[in-house]
Order: C-alpha cells, then sequence, then structure tokens
C-alpha cells in the first residue's frame, strides 16, 4: 500500500520514523513529508504569507517549512501528484484526546487530506514522556493488516489514540467518542527580563469527564481507543429555530434599514 506519512512534530521527531520503519517492513511504500520543525497545536493554519520550501532529506523524505496542513497540499499538488492509498498523520508524541482535536496539527492535516479525498488516520501515543512509540506502531500496522482503512467513509477520519504501554499489555481496542476535559490554571502570567508582564498558554494536566465511552477512559483502562471524526460545521438541528426567527421578524425591515 502506498501511504504518506506526515504529523506536527517534526520530521525528525521519533514517532514518526519509527512508525515508518514499522510500515517499510511490512512491505508499505511510505513517503513522508512532514514540517521542518515542530509545529504543535498548530491546528489547521497554513501558510498564505510567506513562500514555502521543500527540502529533500533523502529518498521519500520531505521537509516543508510550513504547517502539517501545508504539508498535505504540498505533498498532493508538489509531490505525489498520482496521490497515494492512505494518509497516516502521527504517530503524535503526546495524546489527542476530547477537545485536544480541535488544536492538534496531526488530526489538522488527517483532516486536510479527507478534504483531498483520501482516507486518512490521525494516531498519537497518549504520553510526552513515556517514549513507546513501538507500541503504536506495532498496532497502526496490525489494523492495517486487517483494512481498518477500507472502513473510513468519505467524509471522516480515525482518530486514534494509544496509552504508553508495553505491546503485551494492551488489554484491547475500544470504539469511543471525543471526550470533554477542562484545564485548570490554563494562563500563566509571568515576568520577563524586563520586568513586563508575560503569558504561558497551558495550565495542569486536564480533567476529563468520565462518561464511560469516551477516549479518555478508553485509554485509562489501557485499550486504544478508536474514534470517527466527521467535521462538519453545520448545526442543522438550529435551522428550525432560526427559521421561526427569520419568519417572525420583518425581514424586508432589516433589509431597507
Amino acid at each position: 500500500m502506498r501511504i504518506l506519512l506526515t504529523n506536527d512534530d517534526g520530521i525528525d521527531a521519533p514517532g514518526i520514523n519509527v512508525l515508518a520503519g514499522y510500515l517499510e517492513e511490512n512491505k508499505h511504500q511510505v513517503t513522508i513529508v512532514a514540517p521542518e520543525k515542530e509545529k504543535s497545536a498548530s491546528s489547521h493554519s497554513i501558510t498564505i504569507n510567506a513562500p514555502l520550501r521543500v527540502i529533500k532529506k533523502k529518498e521519500n523524505r520531505y521537509a516543508v517549512t510550513g504547517s502539517p496542513a501545508d504539508c498535505i497540499i504540498i505533498a498532493f499538488k508538489v509531490i505525489l501528484k498520482s496521490g497515494c492509498d492512505l494518509v497516516i498523520s502521527g504517530i503524535n508524541n503526546g495524546p489527542n484526546l476530547g477537545e485536544d482535536v480541535l488544536y492538534s496539527g496531526t488530526v489538522a492535516a488527517a483532516i486536510e487530506a479527507m478534504y483531498f479525498g483520501f482516507p486518512a488516520i490521525a494516531v498519537s501515543l497518549c504520553s510526552k514522556t513515556i517514549n513507546r512509540f513501538e507500541t503504536a506502531a506495532h498496532y497502526i500496522s496490525l489494523l492495517l493488516d486487517k483494512n481498518i482503512q477500507e472502513t473510513i467513509s468519505a467524509n471522516e477520519i480515525l482518530n486514534i489514540n494509544v496509552p504508553a504501554i508495553p505491546i503485551e499489555e494492551i488489554k484491547g481496542i475500544k470504539i469511543a467518542k471525543t471526550g470533554m476535559r477542562k484545564y485548570n490554571n490554563f494562563v500563566t502570567e509571568k515576568k520577563d527580563i524586563n520586568g513586563e508582564r508575560i503569558f504561558w498558554l497551558g495550565g495542569d494536566s486536564p480533567e476529563w469527564s468520565n462518561e464511560d465511552d469516551t477516549d479518555i477512559v478508553a485509554v485509562r483502562s489501557d485499550c486504544i481507543s478508536i474514534t470517527p471524526v466527521a467535521p462538519n460545521f453545520t448545526n442543522f438541528k438550529s435551522f428550525g429555530n432560526l427559521t421561526n426567527w427569520l419568519n417572525r421578524i420583518k425581514c424586508s425591515e432589516i433589509l431597507t434599514s
């Protein structure tokens, strides 16, 4: 299978390279197009006010001086004009659970690939300090052997989070919904060397909802979580309320005011 790999941790990050090694051992044809430098929490940003450069590191390995979404655009418009069979974004260094999918460059890259019409998976290792990328790479390889990519619908991606534990300690796989979380002390105020106020965003470890069917509960129970994510920015449930409101007001008065 022809697989495009990208991430938001940068082309030299261990996660993407461990995964590439596993996939190539399983005879997949792998191309990496990833940011030249770390672009964590870049969400779905693209570069429009500066030029992008593509740096060929070696055969089928390209660094882009932009965001993860930029990498997908460059991959399909410049490098892989004939496309691929699957896009995998990751392995991310740290979880992408709950609302973090909105900030994640890893998830955004997969969504950008979805917009290009390719099946895509975002995969994350649920620790920033325990580097068990082999666990995630091992199970992603097995899931591909079982053709998980064939389950991906046209307007969705799969967001997969893997506990940072040894391969043999994974207890199962759960199909889970996106959880909810709340950060405490999200903004920290400090002083710079000149005594001016500066602010750091991040906060303490988040508090998570405890609903049984969420991605965070799955990972806490030492299971791999798989969440189908389908971006749709229209809330059709509100059409009725808005239509009723529009019928109550005199639209002509607004248009002529």
